[in-house]
């Protein structure tokens, strides 16, 4: 189980905390923000980008794969349904997708090739973001003024 705690402390800074790791989140200038961290989706990608490279690591690693390096870029976009050419379901509104580029350096034969980019399909945070999870809410008030 992963848990975080986050805590917004002045403008729309926030402070998140998961174990002994502390880091900062904020949105930039133009959004009212003070630019102190990186935005919540730009976390999100990084989710992403960090589980995709561990996964391929840890699969090349039990299958003694020479694997020398992983990069994965990522892009978050927003597209009009409408506008969308590409795009198997059109749906009213918008459309969220994330454009991943993942690169793979070692020397791999054809078929380690064929496996990692399987696997790079494979992270546990693609799987949940891809088929979607339930988010259980509790929100609680506080009174400040006594």
């Amino acid at each position: 189980m992963a848990t975080v705690k986050a805590s917004l402390k002045h403008g729309t800074a926030v402070d998140i905390r998961a174990g002994r790791f502390l880091w900062r989140s904020d949105e930039p200038k133009p959004a009212g923000g003070a630019d102190s961290g990186p935005t919540p989706y730009e976390f999100l990608l990084g989710s992403l980008a960090a589980c995709t490279a561990m996964t391929l690591r840890l699969y090349a690693a039990r299958r003694e794969i020479p694997l020398a390096g992983v990069e994965v870029s990522l892009e978050f976009d927003r597209t009009h349904a409408d506008d969308c050419v590409d795009c198997d379901d059109r749906a009213d509104g918008l459309l969220e997708r994330v454009r991943s580029k993942v690169t793979i350096h070692g020397e791999l034969t054809t078929a380690q090739r064929a496996r990692l980019s399987q696997v790079a399909r494979r992270c546990p945070v693609r799987k949940t973001l891809a088929h979607g999870l339930r988010i259980d809410d509790a929100v609680t008030f506080v009174d400040t003024s006594e």
